[in-house]
């Protein structure tokens, strides 16, 4: 395959002569010569709850910093979705761990860091890991966990007894997706990646340069299964549980087709999307995306995944301002510019903090205007 190179030319002071510099596309990154009002914003209009974090090693210290760039932020309250870890340790160890964090939560920080708990894949296919996922399940609510977090493993990775990839529709999970409605509490799943991690990797893939950069993020048809067929799986969850309320997390990766997206809502009474790790797609599409979040308001969530504090005012930026051809801030996940969708006050407390309100338990309600 060819190196594909950019040339930029300079004219020589005095010769008149051109020179050619050869560059790369991962270095090729102008700033915008434009020259447009800008509104950054460092701080939301409105208190806001981050539906979509993962804080570990929890400690009174740490938690003093958060609940400090919490503030600075306008964040009301932050939901630790890795209330069990990212899944390493046996059962018992686990639960020890939420146990702990949700004290040290309580004791140093009141109301302002919920936890949602996770599943321990381990001795999946056994005769009773279905009965045992159930039993913590409940005895993590119990514990004060407001919710299931169920990572991208689970359909990716995850694997049973014998060694097979457990689909996220397999008949062992439906008595946990029950259990959840049953208690109340919402299951916030992601699953896959986007779709063009299993696309060729070429000159037509947007995510082409990010997947140079991060090469063990690309999959295949066998590597573990069709795109397809594990956002099918996800969705057959979704029709199978009714009664149970589901987030899909990062809208389900249907940010840049919102048309799907909201055939998928219509479909499924019981979804919600958050928006973790997507706003870039919204940014590029300000006119579209602001008319899909006014007909959608009751069913999207702020989130952001992946904490850094500065990251979030482009969040911000986005959803409240008019602001013309402003840069995201990963080159990798968007190499195009963002636009505002100047949402109302309204739709902006909806995604901001009410629907949160509505859909965890637990929430601590007098953090937030009416």
């Amino acid at each position: 395959m060819k190196k594909i190179s950019l040339f930029l030319f300079a004219l020589l002071m005095g010769g008149g002569a051109l020179v050619a510099q050869e560059m790369s596309f991962e270095s090729y990154n102008p700033p915008s010569t434009l020259k447009v009002p800008q509104h950054p914003v460092q701080r939301s209009k409105f208190p806001f709850i981050d539906i979509h974090s993962h804080q570990g090693g929890i400690t009174k210290e740490k938690i003093a910093q958060l609940q400090g760039e919490m503030n600075e932020l306008n964040m009301g309250i932050m939901i630790n979705l890795s209330g069990r870890g990212f899944g390493q340790g046996n059962s018992n160890t686990q639960q020890e761990y939420i146990k702990g964090m949700i004290q040290e939560f309580k004791t140093h920080a009141p109301g302002r860091f919920m936890v949602f708990t996770n599943l321990n894949f381990n001795g999946f296919g056994t005769p009773e890991w279905t009965a045992l996922a159930v039993k913590e399940l409940a005895e993590d609510v119990a514990a004060g966990a407001v919710g299931l977090k169920i990572y991208k493993s689970l359909g990716l990775n995850s694997k049973d007894n014998s060694g097979k990839r457990i689909p996220i529709d397999h008949p062992d999970l439906d008595p946990v997706w029950a259990k959840a409605g049953e208690l109340g509490i919402p299951v916030l799943i992601h699953a896959a990646d986007p779709a063009q991690f299993w696309q060729e990797m070429d000159a037509n893939n947007e995510r082409w340069l990010e997947l140079k950069l991060h090469p063990t993020r690309r999959r295949s048809a066998t590597d573990p299964a069709p795109f397809e067929q594990i956002i099918a799986e996800q969705h057959r969850i979704f029709a199978k549980h009714p009664k149970t309320t589901f987030i899909n997390a990062h809208m389900g990766w249907m940010a840049n087709d919102l048309d799907a997206a909201g055939a998928h809502l219509d479909r499924y009474p019981n979804v919600n999307y958050e928006i973790g790790a997507i706003i870039a797609e919204l940014g590029r599409q300000p006119r579209r995306a602001k008319e899909f979040f006014t007909k959608y308001q009751d069913r999207i969530l702020f989130g952001k995944d992946a904490y850094n504090k500065e990251e979030f005012y482009t969040y911000f930026r986005v959803l409240e301002t008019e602001d013309e051809y402003f840069p995201y801030y990963k080159k990798y996940h968007a190499f195009w510019s963002m636009y505002g969708l100047g949402l109302s006050d309204e739709v902006l407390k909806k995604v901001y903090y009410k629907n949160a309100l509505r859909i965890v338990p637990g929430l601590d309600k007098t953090l937030f205007p009416e």
